[in-house]
């Protein structure tokens, strides 16, 4: 007489369910996580491939080695105010083209970014069209 029953148990585990709670806790946390740092700024960045402007009264170029030129005149950076300042005298809407080497630094143009805030000029950075 056969008195085992038809229903075994299966020593095995299935792991589905289980991938299936990570996989949503992880899309949980993703979607959640830029909410938690309201430090963070949202940026709009404007593209390379966008239309240049004509209007330019002053340009500043900064070469790899760190030099700085005012319309191709070499200057120190101590004196780039007092020169941008004497060209953008009487000018309507002030603007400066900053044309920065890849690979100068960040806080040489930031140093031409601040002389036109501090001096209400508009600034434009150039960039190589893509």
């Amino acid at each position: 007489m056969n008195l085992r029953g038809r229903n075994k148990v299966s020593p095995d585990f299935s792991m589905s369910s289980m991938t299936d709670i990570v996989f949503l806790l992880l899309v949980f946390f993703l979607l959640t996580s830029p909410s938690i740092t309201p430090e963070a700024l949202d940026l709009i960045l404007p593209k390379a491939s966008g239309k240049s402007s004509n209007v330019q009264n002053a340009s500043v170029s900064i070469t790899k080695d760190g030099v700085f030129f005012v319309n191709n005149t070499e200057v120190t950076p101590e004196n780039m105010e007092a020169e941008l300042q004497a060209i953008m005298e009487g000018q309507e809407e002030p603007t400066i083209i900053l044309r920065a080497d890849g690979e100068v630094a960040m806080n040489k143009a930031v140093k031409v970014m601040d002389i036109a805030n501090r001096n209400k000029f508009k600034i434009i950075l150039a960039v190589k069209p893509e």
